[in-house]
């Protein structure tokens, strides 16, 4: 359980997460980031400690070749992060459907949210949030998205109202900044 924000101000990806470690009614405080950089991109990751480790230490994601950003999402992207979950031993299949965990990434000034199934979504909105705080720290960035705050702050701020509300979310928080 965990809640990842990320959010864009000024074609730059702004990412916040949680540090719960939960299995059922036990919280561990934990001291591996769920948001962290490879390469381009900027991750932030919820459903398991594994996946995410995957994610940090071993996805190698080819250069993009092609023009378009969503393409390259779509294609290059989910196809290391598929190997790369696969021979980490992090996949399950259900009727022929690889499920994963759910994660968001930072590219290029864009935001993409990757679902279990490992479709690629990009909202309209200028931020996004996975995990058991998500509903949570999406009403409170709707309300401080236009307030004179850095995006830092308001990353701090949703994360403290999803801590308010969720049992599967708590402080220390990390939030990072995508860099050119």
């Amino acid at each position: 359980m965990t809640c990842i924000i990320g959010f864009i101000k000024d074609n730059k990806i702004y990412m916040g997460g949680d540090s719960a470690g939960v299995g059922g009614l036990n919280v561990t405080l934990r001291k591996d980031p769920k948001v962290f950089r490879n390469g381009k991109f900027i991750i932030g990751y919820t459903s398991s400690f594994r996946m995410g480790q995957l994610l940090r230490f071993k996805l190698k994601v080819p250069k993009q070749t092609m023009k378009d950003d969503y393409q390259y999402m779509c294609t290059t992207f989910i196809d290391a992060v598929r190997k790369c979950l696969k021979v980490g031993g992090y996949t399950t299949v259900n009727n022929n459907e690889e499920i994963i965990g759910n994660f968001l990434v930072g590219y290029k000034g864009k935001l993409y949210e990757i679902s279990h199934n490992l479709q690629v979504g990009e909202s309209y909105e200028k931020y996004d949030s996975v995990g058991c705080g998500e509903c949570y720290a999406k009403g409170a960035l709707k309300n401080l998205e236009n307030l004179d705050l850095s995006p830092e702050e308001i990353i701090l701020r949703a994360l403290e109202t999803a801590v308010h509300f969720s049992g599967g979310v708590r402080p220390p928080f990390t939030i990072i900044k995508e860099e050119n």
